[in-house]
């Protein structure tokens, strides 16, 4: 058989191929050009996926700009998380001198639903390094039920797709950090296995060691190779909400406005925002140890969210709860528009349920519960959600619901 009659990768004859492509010094068939397209397709996805190892430092400015995209209000966590990230990657490129900088971890105060965990994300989406999310409740000491403070390094060892270099320049997140707090401001007495232990064990994380790190994760692979990570450029950036740490900063700031002029001083202090109010000590009267709070230097608040930011969190960042209804409506064909009432609305009862930015979503899933089931199977393009429409929807045992959430 001549050669031109056969695919020139894969050598099947033309008969058993659907198109022969004919070329000056061979042919390719249909099927061989469809496997190659595949394959161009899977390393396309794999470049974009796989962190890039070159950092695009962006100015504070620049960096609070995009952060203002995606999250409303906070500007005081805003500038300190900007400039926290611009000088810890100015200090991994500074040239060796007599001057070390010392590395500014990150602690992050604020009530939950205030944007702690959305900040996180939103500078791990600008950011071209490895970024990791941990729970800090998962972690218990070495050998108990739980998980070991190396997995914190096993996260962002797979974000980095396991380019040590490049986790070695990235950032983690450690969220829920106020639950590892020790039981009392004393030394325990008894082993605290997921409180004081773990935060003795994640002191040589902060400060910065090298750290023999499980690819897999410890305990169900004993037998595997243990990855050294030097922590030393890596950005550790905390958050929790910290419940009672109010009390703790009223107790104190009413000790030191003692004697004249107490009256006036004491009007002075907000007392709907205490955490504005709070310094280091009063993390370590929390039951964060000492060690801890030293490694944590850059301390910031967030701001609870009042009855405006909620209403901006409705419909003004670009992946606004509205936009996104709007954008799975869309994809059924189906034009769907908020009226203001109604918007109004659910920002009012997301107030009195207390239930912060992340109830607002859990509120709209109740309104429109019956919309997402009905309208699909529906030929209506077009959909208005009215203040009465969310009034009938948003029914008591939904009410009950949130209210004992």
């Amino acid at each position: 058989m001549d050669k031109n009659d056969r695919c020139s990768l894969c050598g099947r004859p033309r008969k058993d191929v659907g198109i022969l492509f004919q070329g000056v010094n061979g042919n390719v068939c249909d099927d061989c050009i469809r496997r190659g397209y595949e394959i161009l397709k899977e390393e396309e996805l794999f470049k974009k996926e796989k962190p890039a190892k070159g950092i695009k430092l962006k100015k504070p400015k620049e960096i609070k700009a995009f952060l203002d995209d995606y999250v409303i209000g906070q500007d005081f966590a805003k500038k300190v998380l900007s400039v926290a990230v611009y000088n810890h990657y100015k200090r991994i490129s500074q040239e060796k001198n007599d001057v070390d900088i010392e590395k500014s971890n990150i602690i992050m105060v604020g009530e939950t639903g205030t944007g702690k965990t959305l900040l996180a994300k939103t500078i791990a989406k600008m950011l071209n390094v490895p970024f990791a999310i941990v729970d800090a409740t998962v972690l218990t000491e070495a050998g108990y039920v739980g998980e070991d403070i190396e997995s914190l390094l096993t996260r962002l060892l797979q974000a980095a797709d396991y380019d040590v270099a490049s986790a070695e320049q990235g950032i983690v997140f450690i969220d829920e950090i106020d639950k590892i707090a020790r039981k009392g401001d004393n030394p325990s007495i008894t082993r605290d296995v997921s409180g004081e232990g773990v935060q003795q064990g994640l002191l040589k994380l902060l400060e910065g060691s090298i750290v023999n790190v499980p690819p897999q994760g410890g305990r169900k692979h004993p037998e595997q190779k243990m990855i050294a990570v030097d922590t030393k450029n890596i950005l550790f950036i905390c958050g929790g909400a910290f419940e009672g740490l109010d009390k703790i900063i009223a107790r104190r700031m009413n000790t030191q406005v003692v004697g004249y002029g107490t009256q006036k001083n004491i009007e002075k202090i907000d007392s709907k925002n205490m955490l504005q109010y709070v310094i280091p000590e009063d993390i370590r009267k929390f039951g964060l140890i000492p060690e801890i709070v030293g490694r944590l230097p850059v301390l910031a608040y967030l701001n609870p969210l009042d009855r405006e930011a909620l209403r901006q969190i409705l419909t003004e960042p670009k992946n606004s709860i509205v936009n996104q209804y709007i954008k799975l409506f869309k994809i059924d064909g189906i034009d769907i528009k908020f009226e203001e009432e109604a918007l109004d609305y659910i920002v009012d009862q997301a107030i009195s349920f207390k239930l912060g930015a992340r109830g607002l979503r859990s509120i709209c899933e109740s309104i429109m519960l019956e919309a997402m089931f009905e309208m699909p199977s529906e030929n209506k393009k077009t959909f208005t959600v009215t203040k009465e429409y969310a009034e009938s929807k948003l029914d008591k045992t939904a009410a009950i619901k949130f209210r004992n959430a």
